[in-house]
């Protein structure tokens, strides 16, 4: 089964692909370290650190040696900016200029099989659903029919409660051929103590607290957070947080060995998002993030420490994809 995959990132998805059994002829991603890294744990696959833009543009049968109609799948998940609509549907030409629109050129270039679109929750209701919508009506003038839904990664093998939204296109004179279903949730859902941990990292592996909010965490238990400290230390650490409405529970959240994480995010030091480590205190190390991403240890990153943290951050979980993927591919041996 041929792919293609779009803002490849460091690999999570593209990895979770292969475990299902897609074989990767071009992944573009234009970020020199993520790149790196695909290049440096798979030398075979066709990266192409390029800007989308160009890459689109250009004839891409040719580049990817690859004919019109017979790719097996298009991935990738497309930031998607608000985009105007006038109320007439002018297709393509409504996204022109924003990265989903590069991501739809490839659809009416290559006209795969398959795609899949991957992004965050939000974009449901981002714009009141306006741009969700036109996405959809876009996928439907370049002719799929298309299926989505929010999957949390913690429902598939990953110890980290992720929701993302998936959406699957089937070329319409395809759609009757196969039938498509998402993955059935796993009946048992993992836990921080199933990964392994690190005992006290580098700092070449591991962001560091300052002394002060070190001396904070230390008094929050695993599994706590703010309101399971003394008040006056809670108010003089979040400053202007405290008067914030809504609960408030990322801020000093410590997570503990009998829970899933909380998302993994791009920057491990952020005041309202802490992901404290259970047993140390300190924020988890990028591999042991990797490993909530249900990255293989073998699987190594390039960059700087913060570069990182960025790539294992913004990466699908193996495990989803892996479990999306098999999915896919189920549907496309009907056709076949």
């Amino acid at each position: 089964m041929l792919s293609i995959e779009l803002f490849a990132g460091a690999g999570g998805l593209a990895l979770g692909l292969e475990q299902a059994g897609f074989n990767h002829i071009g992944l573009v991603e234009i970020d020199k370290s993520a790149s790196e890294t695909l290049k440096a744990n798979r030398p075979e696959w066709n990266v192409i650190c390029e800007d989308i833009a160009v890459v689109s543009s250009g004839n891409l049968e040719e580049k990817f040696s690859v004919k019109k109609g017979t790719l097996d799948l298009l991935s990738g998940g497309a930031p998607c900016q608000s985009f105007s609509y006038a109320g007439k549907r002018l297709g393509l030409n409504d996204v022109r200029g924003t990265m989903f629109y590069y991501y739809a050129e490839f659809l009416h270039k290559l006209q795969p099989k398959m795609f899949l679109f991957e992004n965050v929750k939000g974009l449901l209701t981002h714009d009141k659903g306006r741009t969700y919508k036109i996405i959809l009506d876009i996928f439907e003038d370049e002719g799929y029919r298309t299926f989505h839904t929010v999957m949390n990664a913690w429902d598939y093998g990953v110890p980290q409660k992720r929701e993302r939204l998936i959406t699957i296109g089937i070329r319409s004179d395809l759609a009757d051929k196969c039938s498509f279903e998402f993955p059935a949730p796993h009946s048992y859902k993992p836990i921080i103590r199933d990964i392994k941990l690190d005992v006290k990292p580098s700092s070449d592996e591991c962001a560091r607290y300052s002394e002060y909010k070190a001396s904070v965490f230390s008094l929050v238990p695993p599994g706590g957070y703010w309101r399971d400290i003394d008040p006056v230390i809670a108010k003089k650490y979040m400053k202007t947080c405290w008067d914030m409405e809504g609960g408030r529970t990322g801020i000093l959240r410590r997570i503990s060995l009998d829970e899933p994480c909380l998302t993994v995010l791009t920057n491990p030091g952020m005041k309202q998002t802490d992901r404290c480590h259970p047993i140390e205190v300190r924020p988890f190390s990028y591999r042991e993030n990797a490993r909530i991403q249900t990255f293989p240890d073998t699987w190594s990153f390039c960059g700087k420490l913060s570069e990182k943290y960025r790539q294992v951050g913004n990466a699908v979980p193996c495990n989803l994809a892996k479990e999306i993927g098999l999915s896919i591919i189920k549907a496309l041996k009907e056709v076949q």
